[in-house]
């Protein structure tokens, strides 16, 4: 029931994008049914929270025209982790396919013995792509690219990029195992490698020549691409995740990327969490002025890409669809900018929150305070009797990122994950980047 309506919001929404005047968009109704569980944690931070939230079963989306490709004005992407459909029941058949330009399906690997492209868990895979191709047939607009790498599934990357034999071995078998087994399903590839050079995972293997090889790999991929397309009368898409840190940036050559890559998402999020030592934002728009950090916010990133000559359009800016959060955090200043080494319980994870799960259970609620940081553009909630405290985005912070897009005349957004949604999130970006602009509304 909460879904259908759900849907009908998402339908009335992206019909009435085509039309004029424009509607009233409401909030979306939360993907989550309450069940009444008690929920404590005392190995680390201690916090109660009553109830717990789970994901409702979800109903076979309605059918209805989606936009034109034509009339997206920016891009609007979403990654799409293959293991959603695992504790967050979140299937293909879920995906707002009428408010996406593109998906990023999360992701291949490479076999670190072979070198070559590899299934990460195939029955699943081939199940999602099989549905991936039911839904392309219906929404033509919309494109799916596979996502190769990620955080734990970069090593390999240096190995096989070392060479053009490997280089040209690698591509092939990504050909081979994704276009030629789903060639109705993958329109392209998007390259997620973390990192080049270092900064990744302790165990993954590095060199010195991972930048410039990095540069040969995709001129390799554009090539194969290119030759297989040119064979079947296609057009296939080459993208690459980008890391929003200077450091890592510095291991990028950017330049060079853009001029082969259809485009870059820059993941503008992670600027602090889990690792972090002190409290801050996840991913703040702007540097607030008592953050001690001059450089760890979206609009540096942003301005980093377009200072080394990437081409606004060809840059997309990712948002997070989850938060991450401390505990035993001192109640100086809210919580913000305060020491502490301890994680509370997150959702499936410690210290880290699907964004569905926050107002569900935490946004003023079970003793939780919401503040905002006007300088930062972004919200964070502190409980000053658990000590815990939860940075995130919600509809107002993403607001203002989709400002910022357009401001900045950046190619569209990127999001991080759909299954971290409950709805509101990416319909506050289908509003500002797709429906607003159709309007011809500033």
């Amino acid at each position: 029931m909460l879904k259908s309506w759900g849907i009908f919001l998402v339908a009335l929404l992206t019909l009435a994008a085509c039309s004029t005047p424009a509607p009233t968009v409401p909030a979306a109704t939360p993907l989550v049914q309450v069940v009444e569980v008690e929920v404590t944690e005392t190995s680390r931070s201690t916090i109660t929270l009553t109830p717990e939230p789970t994901r409702r079963p979800l109903p076979t989306p309605t059918v209805f025209s989606a936009p034109a490709a034509s009339r997206f004005k920016y891009r609007i992407i979403a990654y799409y982790p293959s293991w959603a459909v695992y504790a967050r029941k979140y299937f293909p058949v879920h995906v707002p396919v009428q408010q996406l330009t593109h998906l990023n399906y999360a992701f291949g690997k490479i076999d670190p013995d072979t070198l070559q492209c590899v299934y990460v868990d195939s029955p699943v895979d081939d199940a999602n792509f099989g549905d991936f191709r039911r839904l392309k047939q219906v929404y033509p607009h919309f494109k799916v690219l596979l996502s190769l790498g990620g955080w734990t599934l970069s090593n390999g990357f240096s190995d096989a990029a070392l060479t053009p034999e490997s280089r040209q071995e690698l591509v092939k078998s990504c050909i081979d195992l994704y276009l030629g087994t789903h060639p109705d399903a993958i329109d392209g590839f998007d390259i997620d490698w973390e990192y080049p050079v270092g900064g990744g995972v302790e165990t993954n293997t590095y060199r010195p020549e991972d930048k410039h090889n990095l540069t040969l790999l995709m001129q390799e991929f554009r090539r194969q691409l290119d030759e297989v397309g040119q064979q079947n009368g296609q057009t296939y898409l080459l993208t690459a995740a980008v890391p929003a840190s200077q450091s890592l940036a510095d291991h990028f050559e950017l330049k060079e990327l853009s001029a082969v890559l259809d485009w870059m998402n820059l993941m503008a999020y992670d600027f602090h969490g889990a690792w972090s030592k002190t409290t801050n934002f996840n991913a703040p728009l702007y540097k607030a002025k008592d953050d001690p950090e001059e450089s760890n916010n979206v609009d540096a990133a942003v301005k980093y890409y377009l200072a080394a000559g990437v081409p606004p359009r060809k840059l997309n800016l990712g948002v997070p669809f989850y938060g991450r959060g401390w505990g035993n955090v001192p109640p100086g200043n809210d919580g913000l900018y305060q020491s502490t080494d301890e994680l509370p319980v997150g959702t499936f994870t410690y210290g880290y929150y699907d964004y569905w799960d926050i107002p569900t259970r935490y946004t003023s609620q079970n003793g939780f305070i919401r503040y905002w940081n006007d300088e930062a553009k972004v919200p964070w909630l502190y409980n000053p009797t658990d000590r815990v405290f939860i940075t995130y985005d919600d509809p107002e912070s993403i607001g203002f990122k989709a400002d910022y897009i357009i401001a900045q005349g950046l190619g569209g957004v990127m999001a991080w994950d759909l299954s971290g949604d409950d709805g509101t999130l990416l319909s506050t970006l289908f509003y500002r980047l797709y429906a607003r602009s159709a309007w011809g509304r500033p």
